[in-house]
């Protein structure tokens, strides 16, 4: 075998063992079974979130997910850029990496490259999820409206802490610095929520885009 031929085998070795990282689970963490993903289809908030530059910056950010004909869901995550003034949106594909009623998923934004996406824990109503990358560097609070409960906020910090989160990371887009009601808390505002970790988003300036609903 050349020297040439060697290479290319090392390289496309590599890129296996980087691409199946990418799509692991991190210690501690056990993705919800039973799921169902048609409970799970349509739109959910962003109420908190470890950052990174993929979505720094942003806020009311939204995903919404529904099932494509080949049975793998689309991604459409949503958010509002302050700085430019401008909504930005990326859209993704997600399969299942075992079965469907195990909440352990891959997402990919572009091309071949996958990350994790793991639902670790889910309300019995499907009305909030705790949701992890490929390692403690991503975790996402999701719910289905924008304002979250003080006890829901508390079970968070309190579950993530305890698999090995760091809560000192996280960011609260859309608090006006945390702004989290109570369980029969006002009107909701429009919203945030996930992305995941390789992002191509489309920019739109605010003038031509409404607001999520």
């Amino acid at each position: 075998m050349s020297y040439l031929q060697r290479g290319r085998h090392v390289v496309i070795s590599l890129m296996c063992l980087f691409l199946a990282a990418c799509t692991g689970v991190p210690d501690g963490i056990e993705p919800v079974t039973a799921f169902d993903q048609n409970r799970y289809l349509g739109t959910w908030h962003e109420i908190a979130r470890l950052d990174h530059r993929f979505e720094r910056g942003l806020s009311q950010v939204t995903a919404t997910y529904r099932t494509n004909p080949d049975g793998s869901i689309a991604v459409l995550n949503r958010g509002f850029d302050s700085e430019k003034s401008e909504w930005r949106e990326a859209e993704g594909v997600a399969r299942f990496v075992q079965s469907p009623d195990v909440a352990h998923l891959k997402v990919s934004f572009f091309g071949p490259f996958y990350g994790s996406y793991i639902v670790f824990e889910l309300g019995e109503d499907y009305d909030y999820a705790f949701v992890s990358g490929f390692n403690h560097d991503y975790l996402w609070l999701l719910a289905r409206t924008p304002q979250i409960s003080n006890t829901l906020r508390e079970q968070f910090l309190a579950t993530i802490t305890e698999r090995g989160f760091d809560p000192a990371g996280l960011v609260w887009p859309d608090s006006s610095a945390e702004r989290v009601a109570s369980s029969q808390g006002g009107a909701a505002e429009q919203g945030s929520v996930v992305s995941q970790l390789s992002m191509s988003w489309r920019r739109r300036p605010a003038h031509l885009s409404k607001e999520p609903v």
